[in-house]
């Protein structure tokens, strides 16, 4: 207790040396947990938008479908391998879908899209896909309406309850042709989506395409996005192999490519800041061991052990850095909820060359807690081992020439 009273006098003996340090701890854990946590919330939400909203996190396909994504290469649905699918363990939920694509056309203008066929109580439960919706109503399994994408009724100046006319390739070559009316309007966070979807009723779509009892892919959300590579194999064991089971990883490799390139980057980035917080701790400390050399040396003549002074001085560094790591801790907590809640946004050209890559243009931040504790632990333990540097110099302290003795 002594050596904690006499450490915590001397980290204030010298009030702006202990406030450099202290801020610069400080500066550094805020801006190494910002850093952080903006780098993992703008992917989760990359991969929210882009993947979980359309592409769920695994999908499963009939053998060759996905190197020809044919409505021939489909397969029929059923509900006993429905049920082995949800038996595994992982897989949290299912929906089965008809995708292809076709012309959609309003009175002037047409533009080709995708169609997906989808039970709509099964969708939103992997997709969430009614939380998209921005006008009208949520589509119904008996309805013979559909959903469009924002971006794209807006392309063919449609609205809720206007009509559109789809034309396209049905199943073994059939001509398809329908019109339906637009029950509601679901917008996407990715413009690539939000410039081409529409939905149909699965009933309605297998109708329209002329195949009756076929799907072309089952869409799945699981209880743990960290284990998706173990639930993958797992469910792959546990299936036909005239099934092939995707991860989002594979059906958008570029996306996943992406951010390991750019979480590559960021470590670096992270690396150069910690490189910069060692020497600005670095710096104080030997400033601090320059200032103090007389003081320490007249203790040690006076009869203080050396093993009691070195006690004393990596005390006092632990107390400077630690109050610097609770206090940038402290302050990154709302900080990062607020960003969260209320995530930085771009527009004008920034924002247009990020939605050229998918991006939905706005940076929020992830409130997952490892950031909070791991960052502060990490300057932590670089002011523990920058600590040693006092004590190897007062092992080394030269008596006569710190008492000013030639």
């Amino acid at each position: 207790m002594l050596l904690i009273k006499l450490a915590w006098k001397n980290v204030w003996r010298n009030k702006h040396r202990s406030l450099i340090t202290m801020s610069s701890v400080f500066c550094a854990v805020v801006l190494a947990i910002v850093t952080t946590s903006l780098q993992d919330g703008v992917f989760d939400n990359l991969v929210k938008n882009v993947v979980s909203f359309h592409s769920g996190y695994l999908q499963i396909h009939k053998n060759g479908y996905w190197e020809e994504q044919t409505l021939d290469n489909g397969m029929i649905f059923s509900r006993a391998f429905e049920d082995t699918v949800l038996r595994q363990e992982g897989v949290r939920c299912l929906a089965p879908r008809l995708e292809s694509f076709a012309l959609a056309a309003s009175e002037e203008v047409t533009k080709g899209c995708m169609v997906s066929g989808i039970v709509p109580e099964l969708e939103d439960g992997v997709t969430k896909l009614k939380e998209k919706l921005v006008a009208g109503a949520y589509l119904t399994g008996e309805d013979q309406a559909l959903l469009a994408a924002e971006g794209l009724a807006e392309q063919l100046s449609l609205g809720v309850n206007d009509t559109m006319i789809l034309i396209g390739q049905g199943y073994h070559g059939a001509m398809a042709a329908g019109k339906y009316p637009i029950k509601g309007i679901v917008k996407f966070g990715s413009p690539e989506l939000n410039d081409q979807v529409v939905f149909l009723p699965l009933a309605s779509c297998q109708e329209f395409f002329g195949a009756d009892g076929v799907i072309t892919t089952y869409v799945l959300s699981v209880s743990s996005p960290a284990k998706l590579q173990a639930i993958a194999e797992q469910l792959k064991a546990g299936i036909s192999d005239h099934y092939e089971v995707m991860t989002w990883e594979e059906i958008a490799p570029e996306i996943a490519q992406h951010i390991q390139t750019d979480k590559g980057s960021m470590y670096i980035i992270i690396g150069v800041l910690y490189l910069l917080i060692f020497f600005g701790i670095f710096g104080t400390q030997l400033m601090m061991m320059v200032e103090r050399r007389h003081e320490m040396g007249m203790l040690i003549a006076i009869g203080m052990a050396k093993t009691k002074l070195i006690g004393a001085v990596v005390i006092e560094s632990v107390m400077t850095v630690l109050v610097g790591c609770i206090a940038g801790v402290a302050v990154s907590i709302p900080l990062v909820f607020y960003l969260n809640r209320h995530p930085l946004r771009f527009s004008g050209e920034t924002a247009s060359a990020y939605e050229q890559f998918g991006f939905e243009a706005i940076f929020p931040t992830s409130t997952e807690a490892v950031h909070f504790w791991s960052q502060g632990l990490v300057v932590l333990i670089i002011g523990l081992a920058l600590a040693l540097y006092p004590v190897i110099s007062i092992l080394r302290l030269d008596l006569a020439r710190a008492l000013g003795r030639r």
